[in-house]
């Protein structure tokens, strides 16, 4: 399996979670089954199989994150100054489509295009990733299709701070 690509920023979010999930939501989540199981009769007791519920969810993102952790892949996020590089705001040109959009670089565990933050690993982050302001860009998708962006500006943003993981 090829490991997810992760700043240190990310493996430092995901650590922080897995923490959290731990000390915090985990001790929660057993005091609620506990409480819920107190109440008698555990077949008609749907506190009792949410509690439980909660429980398994938590267990199974932490599973999850640590699993992420251990086939990751470091890749670092500096990049020169004049190319597109993890965590930068790029403003993007779609020739077919006569449109300019701004996008933020991001790792994929934290790729939300809703706002804004595209992945080093989809199509169009990898073909503009490491590329420069001017520069016409060939962004591959099925086969041999595709479509051509020009990168019109590169704004060297590093702040990842506000970023939170996806959730899967």
């Amino acid at each position: 399996m090829m490991g997810e690509q992760l700043t240190q920023s990310d493996v430092r979010k995901i650590k922080e979670e897995i923490e959290y999930r731990k000390l915090v939501v985990r001790k929660k989540e057993l005091e609620a089954v506990k409480e819920a199981r107190a109440q008698g009769d555990l077949s008609e007791n749907f506190e009792y199989k949410a509690a439980k519920q909660d429980k398994n969810r938590n267990e199974s993102r932490i599973r999850y994150l640590e699993k992420m952790l251990k086939n990751a892949r470091i890749v670092s996020d500096t990049s020169r100054e004049d190319e597109v590089g993890i965590n930068n705001t790029v403003e993007v040109y779609f020739e077919e489509d006569d449109e300019t959009e701004v996008y933020r670089l991001v790792t994929s565990v934290r790729g939300n295009s809703l706002q804004g933050l595209i992945s080093i690993e989809s199509p169009l982050g990898k073909a503009i990733r490491g590329h420069k302001e001017g520069d016409r860009v060939k962004v591959k998708t099925a086969g041999d299709d595709g479509y051509y962006v020009v990168i019109r500006k590169i704004d060297k943003t590093t702040d990842d701070s506000k970023d939170t993981l996806r959730k899967f």
